[in-house]
């Protein structure tokens, strides 16, 4: 759960998907100093706490939030928040993902993964047929809806804790993933709700698709289309770092 950085300096929670620590070939430690966490926890001087996990929405961060004794541990010691979770939410989901969730605790283990790779083999042409038929591009992991509701939640149950510290939010990052049929049609819902959601409760946003669509959309990032570069963790990084600083120099003032 520990990143990288000072021990002296604030303490940012994150709370994120697979974009938090996933490099350009793998899935990396969370102290690896090239991840954006601890790319912007050390240009402000401090230390990351990641809690994050592979396709975690909105709902799986408050879910953690909830739920994991580590971040009780460290909720005291947090100097600001950062809600980098919310795209995930956006992706096509042709089986609703209650069902999809299922899916690694089926038995028995040859019933799993027939029915794993059956719906690896569908979804890009099930993602690209409803995008082509259904108003707003059909399914998606988390409607913006609850997506707003449950960052809403997350940064009420952290500011009950910590008064006063600042929140920073993610808008949607763009992919060209085969496995989703390179088909994003909930994205602009997705950023519609949480720049509403941002600007009522005065969120600071990072703009994902500004930072990184190039470099994704141009095949500079992960083989599989949504994990990025190092030169793309730096940028984002950097932008966060950014968008904390004034607010945490203030509280140091």
């Amino acid at each position: 759960m520990t990143g990288a950085g000072s021990g002296s300096g604030p303490v940012l929670l994150i709370l994120g998907d697979s974009l938090t620590f996933h490099g350009p070939q793998r899935a990396e430690p969370a102290d690896e100093p090239g991840l954006w966490p601890n790319v912007a926890a050390t240009a402000l001087g401090g230390r990351a706490e990641l809690v994050a996990g592979i396709g975690w929405t909105a709902r799986h961060a408050w879910h953690a939030l909830t739920t994991d004794p580590r971040v009780w541990a460290v909720m005291p010691r947090v100097d600001a928040l950062v809600l980098a979770v919310g795209g995930m939410d956006s992706l096509p989901s042709p089986l609703p993902t209650a069902l999809r969730e299922l899916i690694p605790v089926l038995r028995p283990d040859g019933l799993r993964r027939a029915v794993r790779a059956g719906y690896r083999s569908a979804q890009p042409g099930l993602a690209r047929a409803f995008a082509a038929t259904i108003p707003g591009g059909g399914p998606v992991a988390l409607p913006p809806r609850l997506t707003v509701r449950h960052l809403e939640r997350c940064r009420q149950a952290v500011l009950t804790i910590r008064p006063g510290i600042p929140v920073v939010a993610m808008l949607p990052s763009v992919h060209r993933a085969a496995a989703y049929g390179e088909v994003h049609a909930g994205r602009a819902a997705a950023e519609r709700a949480t720049r509403g959601w941002a600007s009522e409760c005065g969120v600071a946003l990072v703009d994902l698709a500004a930072l990184v669509g190039e470099h994704v959309l141009g095949g500079r990032g992960n083989p599989h289309g949504i994990h990025w570069g190092w030169q793309a963790h730096a940028a984002v990084g950097a932008a966060c770092a950014d968008a904390l600083r004034p607010a945490l120099g203030r509280a140091r003032a």
